[in-house]
């Protein structure tokens, strides 16, 4: 209290300009300590989410919880019910059965009545209908030896000797056939089941198979694969527009015991949303590091429109002229959502709105027309652009520059070129959401693994990430597309290579959406 006073009795000794000199500095001060403040509480608020399920994987981690406890109620109510007498009326509306799939194989049980002859005269029964009714039922997976027997024939005048040449196989002198392999390989970077969990899986159902084993199987069909890989990776580059993105992927470093941060690089082309029936593909490689060079060697032979984030290694590739940067909205949109849902920020939450009434023209023309998406968004997207410029620019001036909420304002209009750019191009798309889903099964993955165990394993992790991923995107089966194309591939000429791309596929599609 003392010392308050005399401060108190000292500012009655100073003059005007001192004293708002000290207003000012202790304004200044009020300032970074709330911008200090806000700072902190965005971090904490970003790091329990990371706790906790980021981004989308929060709410996608409420929905699991939720659809957990629909599964709890609905199996007791079921329970319940079946627990019920019989002849005890219930209330439950009958539920509508989906009808099964045709293409699955229908195994016919008919059931006679046990009477031969009419109960009441004994006369003779003839047939007067049927009712007949539909369960699923499972099939334990099956596996069987296929026993190649090559007969030896020769000739006893001559002692010539003469037998068919022994059948390829995906891995030579290995044991594993091509649905097998395929399954291996779907199974791991797919479904996310690292090779000790399916080398027990196996071992459950009498089959003997270690990690090393179908770790080697895994190296092979990489290797077999490559030319099929890089066939993907040409007909990504030759698009007009591609996406890009990566993702860090722990690797073992050799002779340490401990891992080190390389990456995994993911290019997409999909034109899709502007209307064309070109297949979309993507196409993933595996670096030790994160440096800049990567790309620029990646893609050396792109011309066109890269759609990224702002990571500067993308940015020397935009001084030549040959690649155009299109940015990402979706970033924009994440640092002002981080900062509304940390503060409630008006600012924030204003900011969010307004780039969600952009997202609302692009729901509307999705896959229509490159020519109609541009004119629509000239007409509808072009003045909310114009004016979100400008209100940005406003509370730009009313934030101090070291808050985080005008951070996210210079983020946004550091790009606004880039980000401006697909309203002149409609085959250009608002985000970088093509290349975010694509790495998605990576981190899915990366949960799983923990670690690479070598640079080999992360590009043979690369090569199968890609032709998995395109056959999604094209609406196959992966493991039956994998199928196929090791059961041949390793006859086929490299000239004709492209027939084993996945929208080659000759078989049925399957909607994976």
């Amino acid at each position: 209290m003392a010392d308050t006073l005399i401060a108190v009795a000292d500012l009655k000794l100073l003059d005007r300009e001192a004293l708002e000199a000290l207003l000012i500095a202790e304004r200044e001060k009020r300032i970074h300590s709330d911008s200090e403040i806000g700072h902190l509480k965005l971090v904490i608020a970003k790091l329990q989410r990371m706790i906790f399920g980021t981004k989308s994987e929060k709410v996608t981690h409420e929905i699991e919880q939720l659809e957990l406890k629909l599964e709890e109620l609905e199996s007791h109510e079921s329970e319940r019910i079946a627990a019920r007498p019989a002849s005890h009326p219930t209330s439950r509306a009958k539920s509508t059965r989906r009808t099964l799939p045709e293409h699955l194989p229908r195994e016919v049980h008919t059931h006679l009545p046990a009477e031969e002859a009419c109960p009441d005269c004994g006369g003779a029964l003839h047939k007067l209908g049927e009712d007949v009714s539909e369960i699923l039922e499972r099939v334990p997976a099956t596996y069987k030896v296929i026993r190649h027997v090559r007969v030896k024939m020769a000739c006893t005048r001559c002692d010539v000797i003469v037998q068919a040449p022994a059948p390829s196989r995906p891995i030579e002198r290995g044991i594993a056939g091509p649905a097998l392999l395929a399954h291996v390989l779907v199974s791991k970077f797919s479904d996310h089941l690292p090779l000790y969990r399916q080398s027990e899986i196996f071992a459950r159902e009498g089959i003997e198979l270690d990690r090393s084993t179908l770790a080697d199987w895994v190296g092979h069909a990489s290797h077999l694969l490559a030319p099929l890989v890089e066939a993907t990776r040409r007909h990504v580059l030759a698009a007009s527009k591609i996406h890009a993105d990566d993702t860090p992927i722990p690797v073992l470093a050799p002779g340490t015991g401990k891992t080190k941060t390389a990456r995994l690089w993911t290019y997409v082309r999909d034109d899709r949303p502007a209307g064309l029936d070109t297949p979309p593909a993507v196409w993933f490689a595996y670096t030790p590091d994160r440096k800049g060079e990567h790309p620029r060697q990646h893609l050396s032979s792109f011309t066109g429109t890269l759609q990224a984030d702002g990571y500067a290694g993308f940015h020397h590739l935009y001084e030549g002229g040959k690649i155009h940067e299109a940015a990402c909205w979706a970033h924009v949109r994440r640092k002002f959502y981080d900062i509304q849902v940390a503060t409630n920020s008006v600012i924030a939450t204003e900011a969010v709105d307004r780039i969600g009434a952009l997202y609302e023209i692009e729901r509307e023309i999705r896959g229509k027309p490159s020519a109609i998406r541009c004119e629509a968004r000239q007409a509808r997207a072009r003045p909310l652009v114009s004016q979100l410029h400008d209100w940005l620019n406003t509370m730009l001036t009313r934030l101090s520059r070291k808050s985080d909420t005008a951070m996210a304002i210079r983020y946004a209009l550091a790009r606004w070129r880039a980000l401006s750019r697909y309203l002149d191009d409609g085959s250009i798309e608002i985000d970088n959401s093509a290349a975010e889903r694509a790495l998605r099964a990576v981190a899915l993955g990366r949960k799983n693994y923990l670690f690479c165990g070598s640079d080999a394993g992360g590009q043979a992790a690369a090569a199968i990430y890609s032709l998995i991923g395109t056959a999604k995107l094209n609406g196959i089966d992966p493991e039956r597309y994998l199928q196929h194309v090791l059961e041949s591939i390793a006859d086929l000429p490299i000239t004709r290579i492209h027939e084993m791309l996945p929208w080659n596929f000759a078989t049925p599609q399957i909607n994976l959406a």
